[in-house]
This record gives C-alpha cells, structure tokens and sequence, in this order.
C-alpha cells in the first residue's frame, strides 16, 4: 500500500501562484506513475497532470503552459507548480499514484487539498 499527504493548497488571487507538494510513504518502490487531479463543485474529478518514474509527463490541455509537476525521488515527493491561476483552476486537487503499471487507474489517492482563486 501507498500513503500520500497532499500539502500547499490556499486562497491565492488570479494571476497568482501555488505549490503543492504530494509525500508517498509505504510501498514507494512500486510507483510507476504519479498524477495530481482535480474536482471542481458539481463537476467530475479530472486529470490534471502526470509525472512517470522515468520522468514523462502529461498535461490536460487547460493547464499547459501554466502548470509544472516534477517529482524529488529522494524525497518520494511530487510537486505541482500552479502559475497564472485562474478561477476556473478552484477545486479540490489530489494526489494519486500507480502501482506496477500506468494503465488503468490509480491505485492510490490522497485526501485532497483545496485550491480557491478569487477573482
């Protein structure tokens, strides 16, 4: 099993920045894949953006540009940078992992962090 503790979220105004940081505790070795998602009120969580083991990551289209995730393996953390933010960008984000393989969904999730960007 995986734990992961989100930490960093606030209120911040548009145009501002955020960092959150993910810690992965317990199995880490089993960890291909490392993502942060996002749920908004009234909508469907989403993919945010990915990070492999290898380093490769993915972006959703809305936040290319503007969002940056990167991993410290010495320190089995993953970070979200989240500049220019935009209302829209308020949600609850979440860290979640994949164990043994990328395909699929994740395998682990942490409890969340708000996020809230006034306008």
């Amino acid at each position: 099993q995986v734990q992961l503790v989100e930490s960093g979220g606030g209120l911040v105004q548009a145009g501002g920045s955020l960092r959150l940081s993910c810690a992965a505790s317990g199995s880490v070795f089993s960890i291909v894949l490392m993502g942060w998602h996002r749920q908004a009120p009234g909508k469907q969580r989403e993919l945010v953006a990915t990070i492999s083991s290898s380093g490769s990551t993915n972006y959703a289209d809305s936040v290319k540009g503007r969002f940056t995730i990167s991993r410290d393996n010495a320190k089995n953390t993953v970070y979200l940078q989240m500049n220019s933010l935009k209302p829209e960008d308020t949600a609850v984000y979440y860290c979640a992992a994949n164990r043994y393989t990328t395909f699929g969904a994740p395998s682990d999730w942490g409890k969340g962090t708000q996020v809230t960007v006034s306008s």
